[in-house]
């Protein structure tokens, strides 16, 4: 509720079932809460690529899971404590593949407002060539405004 994110309390969340979908915590700086499974996440999890260089990586959109894939499904879940400061950000790939962290993280901080705030990243990716769709959720905890 929005009452629990503005009195600082623990925020329990269930990843996408959509591997494009990234949940984010902003405070400081920005951290992906969500973990990315694909092929290109493993080989930074093992060392074998940078973060930088996995965002140009040929095969960044191998995916290691999927709904329908098999018999099960796995759903990451995940809890954090939060802030008064923080925002969260939902965005799908669109978003997050064309605007590099450190740019999302100013542009959060540049608003309050979570509509603005949405709006300017959004404007970002298709300013860096929005070649894919962008969907992206912001919310402030301190006002519970989404």
């Amino acid at each position: 509720s929005a009452e629990n994110l503005a009195n600082g309390n623990y925020f329990s969340g269930l990843s996408c079932l959509d591997p494009s979908c990234k949940l984010y915590l902003l405070e400081d700086e920005l951290t992906q809460i969500t973990i990315d499974h694909s092929l290109v996440q493993e080989m930074i999890r093992i060392g074998e690529l940078t973060k930088e260089n996995a965002r140009n990586h040929p095969d960044k959109n191998i995916i290691t899971r999927a709904v329908g894939a098999g018999k099960d499904i796995n759903v990451d879940f995940f809890e954090f404590h939060i802030t008064k400061e923080s925002v969260l950000l939902m965005c799908s790939d669109g978003l997050s593949n064309m605007v590099d962290d450190g740019q999302i993280a100013a542009l959060l901080k540049s608003s309050r407002m979570p509509e603005k705030a949405g709006k300017k990243l959004i404007e970002a990716a298709n300013r860096n060539g929005g070649k894919d769709n962008i969907a992206v959720i912001v919310i402030n905890s301190d006002s519970g405004e989404v």
